[in-house]
């Protein structure tokens, strides 16, 4: 129709974010002479109906006077509204008239039209003049159609997409100008992009239309159904509609889990006590949750969860009562013993208490001990099963009560796990009868040993002078005569008994005073008498006084290792069996470092020693030197060699023979794969020997691993590391037991581990650990299982499988070592027997533990179990097997070669 002004068409959009319009609806057409903006009287731009290469009719917007000079002929949308997007696009499909194939046509015929858009609040404009409008761009067309086209209906559709950016009104008009080009506007399309509603780490970000130009849009989400946020869920809508960079979560409330992009209630017999928890879990053993959405199980009846327990811990009942009680009474003293609690309540949190009560004559009344009555180290929350007390009244009648508690003992309504024991305090009789210079004693045995009794330790010092003098004398009689004492002087005397399971505590300290001369005041000078009766440590001890001429019973045909805690004054320890050595003759060439030995030369000869560093203590430095103390017993080619030590001047230092090789854990590591069966056997032969001799001492190690054997030049295994406060504290093999000390659980056997139960038993076990080393060639016992592990599956009947070309018989006896029973494993003499043999006949040492089959367990290596699932087995390089932890060379040929004995013999493989 026609316009008496420059008329431009207006349309409305529909609210979604792809505008697409039929072009009939787009445009009403008018034409305007915009340089004079004078009217004209008919429209240029004109609405006509054509038909595709389909046949299907439709309507186009035309324009087509090049024959005309000046053409300025606009067509323009009705107000478009922007619905907050900053960014439009325009997608525009035409077809254009080639010039060249219109016959006589002027130059100024065009092959382009300009696109514009004026930006407006106002959605009623109908005059804008050409200079508000801004250019989009000028669109030149790919393909032009001529006459012959026509002719044969071919269509040459041309599509070009544009955009407008940074919008910021409420909507804007797009107008197209033809400055004399013969063109036809087929459609016009108006959209803008949007990132879609989406769930993402249960956040729902909306939909959310793009940015302006190439900036994200930063969008913060929304935590679903039954979530909440654990770290502000928020994303970046990007320019082209796509999502980037998440950031944070949300987590699912306690009593629910995820499920997709929701959550989800916990199923009935399942709970979730925390939103960090990712899944319900099952409800731990004696609880239940009959109900969904649980945060907790319900404990059942009779068991109990502490306010500390995590929700995930078993519901727990308190301990039963403890077990085996014994009390060895002293005079006025008394030691409790007990047993732990058969059932321990499934808690390791057990603690005792003791309760006391004094009774009269005929045990019907008892009223509480009172303050008067002391614990050591205290009366209630105790964490081990012995307790001494002291300063009780001498001729009385006590009750102990022994309670057992754990975390869960105070909200059980029933009685506590108790045990009683009842106990008669006795006092020393003393009758005096003098002798010159001897006394005989003569004592009962423990009424319940902890084993048969081996032997019998006797101490005795001058009253006032226990610092500088003591003497240990030992006798597997229950008699002994002591000989060549002082007249007129007191002495003190304590015996104490030893047994398989170690040495008992010492009775009470019995004072005696010599006399002058050889004068009997009491009885049959032929008949000794009675003195004094002391109940100590379990031994009734009988002091009788004799003539000189009694004989002393000793322990015969052997030596005995002397403890130097025995002795008040620890110099006196090292003075009997450390030599001094003058600090001018020591220069130290070297350190090797620290914590093993450092290297120096004296009147050159090569020696180690051990240095103690500035700043020590006293205690320091008696614990120090009572290594030193213990080494001077010691004369085995298979125990380290003490040569002296330096204690005049600082620093103290213990010197001992150069061991060449160093450890023997890291000498096989250094050298892994490059000796015999035969000469590792030597080496086994040489460390049994150095622990036999220790035995026949009555000494105990504690401490025997690889690391504390050194090897000299000639391969010599010697036993080292007799420390006594060495306790482990720097050792990362060791772990705390509950009685405080450390130990080093992986090579120490179960009851030293439970009951520090050490003896030479469980240095056997510790032996059969140090075989497994040296065959393995230095590798770490249980590898990386966990200290608790390792309990564990020890406890279970776990032992080390066979390391790789193991010997059957070798792996026999560390499994003999290993047997449970102290008494049920072999004795170090044994094992010695038994390695003789085997190196007299190399023949028995053929056959191998894991010859018949390759198992991944043999490999020591619990990564290695990725090889036999790995469809590569077979073509593994060695720069592939160091990536897996394998990194001895001697393993990895060893493993290569089992593969290839396995391709072979196509023999099976077990995980």
């Amino acid at each position: 129709r026609a316009c008496n002004l420059p008329t431009f068409i207006s349309l409305s959009f529909s609210h979604l974010s792809l505008f697409a319009f039929i072009i009939e609806k787009l445009f009403l057409l008018c034409s305007s002479s915009v340089s004079s903006e004078a009217p004209l009287s008919r429209p240029q731009w004109e609405e006509i109906s054509v038909m595709d290469e389909r046949n299907t009719p439709m309507r186009t917007y035309q324009v087509c006077n090049v024959m005309e000079a000046n053409q300025n002929n606009w067509l323009r949308t009705r107000h478009i509204s922007r619905e907050g997007a900053q960014r439009v696009y325009i997608e525009i499909k035409f077809t254009l008239r080639d010039c060249n194939s219109l016959p006589g046509v002027p130059g100024t015929c065009k092959e382009t039209f300009n696109m514009y858009y004026y930006e407006s609040n106002n959605a009623n404009l109908w005059f804008i003049k050409e200079s508000q409008y801004v250019k989009i761009d000028t669109i030149a067309a790919d393909e032009s159609f001529t006459q012959v086209d026509v002719g044969d209906r071919v269509m040459k559709l041309n599509t070009e997409v544009r955009d407008i950016s940074n919008l910021s009104k409420k909507g804007f008009y797009l107008a197209f100008q033809d400055l004399g080009a013969c063109i036809a506007l087929v459609s016009v399309r108006v959209f803008y992009k949007k990132c879609p509603l989406t769930v993402l780490n249960l956040a729902q970000f909306p939909d959310t239309i793009t940015g302006g130009d190439t900036a994200l849009v930063e969008v913060h989400g929304q935590c679903v159904n039954a979530s909440e946020e654990f770290e502000a869920p928020k994303m970046y809508c990007s320019a082209d509609g796509g999502w980037l960079v998440p950031i944070g979560r949300c987590v699912c409330k306690p009593g629910f889990e995820e499920n997709k992009d929701f959550c989800q209630p916990c199923r009935p017999g399942t709970y979730k006590a925390s939103a960090t928890d990712a899944y319900c879990t099952k409800c731990p053993p004696h609880s239940s949750s009959p109900q969904e959405q649980s945060i907790e199980c319900t404990c059942e009846k009779g068991f109990y969860r502490a306010e500390a327990d995590p929700r995930s811990m078993a519901c727990t009942r308190p301990p039963s009562s403890p077990e085996n009680p014994i009390s060895t009474v002293n005079e006025t003293c008394v030691t409790l013993d007990w047993s732990p609690p058969r059932d321990m309540g499934g808690r390791g949190d057990i603690t005792y208490s003791i309760h006391c009560t004094k009774c009269s004559g005929d045990a019907r009344k008892c009223t509480p001990c009172g303050s008067s009555v002391h614990f050591v180290p205290r009366q209630y929350g105790l964490s081990s099963a012995t307790v001494l007390v002291t300063d009780l009244q001498p001729d009385s009648n006590y009750s102990f009560t022994i309670e057992s508690q754990n975390g869960v003992s105070d909200l059980s309504p029933t009685l506590r796990g108790t045990v009683v024991i009842n106990i008669t305090t006795t006092q020393t009789v003393l009758k005096e009868r003098r002798s010159k210079d001897s006394v005989t004693l003569a004592w009962q045995g423990p009424e319940r040993p902890n084993g048969a009794i081996v032997e019998y330790e006797v101490i005795y010092y001058e009253k006032n002078q226990r610092e500088q003098n003591y003497t240990v004398l030992k006798t597997r009689s229950n008699m002994m005569t002591v000989e060549g004492l002082k007249p007129g002087t007191t002495y003190v005397f304590r015996v104490r008994a030893r047994t398989d399971g170690g040495y008992g505590s010492y009775g009470g300290e019995i004072e005696l005073e010599t006399s002058h001369e050889d004068v009997f005041a009491i009885g049959d000078p032929n008949q000794p008498t009675i003195l004094a009766v002391s109940v100590a440590g379990g031994i009734v001890l009988l002091i009788f006084l004799a003539q000189k001429n009694k004989i002393l019973v000793k322990l015969p045909g052997s030596r005995t290792y002397i403890h130097p805690h025995t002795y008040e004054d620890p110099n006196q320890a090292v003075r009997d069996f450390a030599k001094e050595i003058d600090a001018s003759n020591i220069r130290i060439e070297r350190v090797i470092g620290a914590g093993e030995f450092g290297n120096e030369t004296a009147r050159s000869i090569y020696v180690a020693i051990k240095s103690l560093k500035a700043g020590y203590s006293d205690k320091q430095r008696r614990d120090f030197l009572s290594e030193a103390s213990i080494m001077g017993q010691f004369d085995h080619p298979n125990i380290i060699r003490l040569e002296g030590v330096v204690t005049r001047c600082k620093p103290v230092m213990i010197i001992t023979e150069f061991m060449e090789n160093g450890s023997l854990d890291t000498f096989l590591k250094k050298h892994d794969g490059q000796f015999t069966v035969i000469q590792l056997v030597g080496m086994l032969r040489g460390i049994a020997s150095g622990m036999k001799y220790l035995s026949d001492m009555s000494y105990v190690h504690r401490d025997l691993a690889a690391r504390n054997i050194l090897v000299n030049s000639n391969l010599v295994c010697k036993v080292s590391d007799f420390g006594l406060s060495r306790v482990l504290e720097d050792d990362p093999e060791a772990a705390y037991t509950t009685r405080g000390g450390k130990i080093p659980i992986r090579w120490t056997a179960p009851e030293a581990i439970a009951y520090r139960k050490f003896t030479s038993a469980s240095d056997v076990w510790s032996y059969g650990i140090v075989m497994w080393e040296v065959i393995s060639y230095g590798e770490r016992p249980y590898w990386e299982m966990s200290n608790q592990d390792v309990i564990k599956a020890i406890d279970e009947g776990y032992r080390l499988p066979a390391p790789m070309d193991c010997p059957v018989v070798l792996h026999q006896l560390m499994l003999d070592c290993w047997e449970k029973g102290r008494s049920d494993r072999p004795k170090f003499g044994q094992i010695v027997t038994i390695l003789d043999k085997l190196i007299r006949n190399p023949a028995s040492l053929r056959e191998l533990a894991n010859s018949s089959e390759w198992s991944i367990v043999c490999l020591q290596k619990e990564s290695l179990k990725i090889l036999v699932l790995s469809a590569c087995l077979f073509c593994l390089p060695y720069s592939e097997l160091a990536k897996m932890g394998v990194t001895l060379a001697g393993h990895q040929k060893k493993i290569l070669s089992s593969v290839q004995s396995l391709q072979t013999q196509d023999s099976h493989v077990q995980v």
